[in-house]
C-alpha cells in the first residue's frame, strides 16, 4: 500500500500532472472510457495539502472538458448532415430525429449542463446537439457553464475528502468518489422519476385523443 501511495503521490505532485489532467478531461469529452472525474477528485484530494494548486486544477479540468465537448459536438455536426440526408420522412428515425431537434431547441442548455455530471451521458448529448444543428454560440455558452461547474464540483469533493483524511489520501479519494457516486445516483433517480411521470402523462394524452373520435361518432346518430 505504501508503494502505491508513493507512486500516486509522486504522479499527482509532478508538474506534468497538469498536462495529464487537461488531456484526460478533454479526451473524456468525446471518448467517455477515460475516467476524468476520478482524476479531478484525486487532484482535489492532494490539493488540500497544497500540491497541485486547486485553482489550476479547476481551470485546466474545465478547459479540457470545454474543448472535449466541442470535439464531440463537431463530430455530431458532421455525422448529422449525412444522417439527416439519409432519413426518409414518415419513418421512426425521422420522427426521433425531429423530436431530438425540438427537445434540444427547447431545453438543450439545461440538458447539456446536467449531462456533464452523468458519465457517458455527456457525450451522447453533445453528439446529439451537433447532429441536430444546435446553434454553436449557445452550445459554447452552456458548455462553458457545464465545464466550470463540473471541474469546481470535482475539485471541491476531492478537497473535502483530502481535508477529512490529511494523513491518508487514499481514504480521501474514496470519500470524494463516494460523494460523486451519490450525486450521480440522485441525478439518475430524478431523471428516472421524471421520465416515468412524463411517460404516464403522454400515455394519458394519447388515450384521451383516441377516445375523442369515438365520442364524436357516437353522438352523430342522435341528430
Amino acid at each position: 500500500m505504501d508503494g502505491i501511495l508513493g507512486v500516486v503521490d509522486t504522479a499527482v505532485t509532478s508538474p506534468w500532472f497538469y498536462l495529464v489532467l487537461f488531456a484526460v478531461a478533454m479526451i473524456d469529452g468525446f471518448f467517455p472510457v477515460v475516467p476524468s472525474e476520478s482524476l479531478v477528485i484525486t487532484a482535489g484530494v492532494y490539493a488540500a495539502s497544497g500540491s497541485p494548486e486547486p485553482v489550476a486544477v479547476v481551470a485546466l479540468a474545465a478547459l479540457g472538458a470545454f474543448l472535449g465537448d466541442h470535439v464531440s459536438y463537431l463530430v455530431g455536426r458532421r455525422a448529422g448532415g449525412r444522417l439527416v440526408r439519409g432519413l426518409r420522412p414518415g419513418t421512426r428515425r425521422h420522427a426521433a430525429f425531429a423530436w431530438a431537434r425540438r427537445t434540444m431547441a427547447e431545453r438543450g442548455g439545461l440538458i447539456l449542463v446536467v449531462a456533464r455530471y452523468v458519465p457517458g451521458g455527456r457525450t451522447a448529448v453533445t453528439l446529439t446537439m451537433g447532429a441536430v444543428g444546435y446553434r454553436l454560440r449557445w452550445f459554447s455558452g452552456f458548455a462553458a457553464v457545464a465545464a466550470v461547474s463540473w471541474a469546481l464540483y470535482g475539485t471541491v469533493l476531492g478537497y473535502v475528502g483530502g481535508k477529512a483524511f490529511e494523513d491518508d489520501p487514499i481514504k480521501g479519494v474514496a470519500v470524494g468518489l463516494g460523494l460523486a457516486l451519490s450525486v450521480t445516483g440522485v441525478v439518475e433517480g430524478v431523471r428516472f422519476v421524471r421520465g416515468r411521470r412524463r411517460g404516464r402523462a403522454e400515455a394519458g394524452e394519447a388515450a384521451g385523443t383516441a377516445e375523442a373520435p369515438v365520442e364524436a361518432s357516437g353522438a352523430a346518430p342522435g341528430r
